[in-house]
């Protein structure tokens, strides 16, 4: 039987979105370190750039185990 928003695999989503989440925080990151040890002093719009991905890495790494993994399998 089918649930109210199709047959979601819950787990499988809030753990790849977690994993997702830690590798844009972690691509940023190793952007900051490699890009400023290869390249002198980064552009202003990759320095941005990175700084958003570590922005946004975090926030999906904390809302995806909220959103997948407790408030969509409860409103089923």
């Amino acid at each position: 039987m089918t649930g109210r928003y199709g047959k979601l695999d819950y787990p499988r989503l809030t753990k790849t979105g977690f994993a997702f989440g830690v590798a844009l925080f972690a691509f940023g990151v190793l952007g900051h370190f490699v890009g400023n040890a290869f390249f002198a002093p980064l552009p202003g719009w990759e320095s941005v750039l990175l700084t958003d991905l570590e922005i946004l890495g975090i926030l999906v790494a904390f809302f995806s185990p909220i959103v997948f993994g407790i408030l969509l399998p409860l409103t089923e």
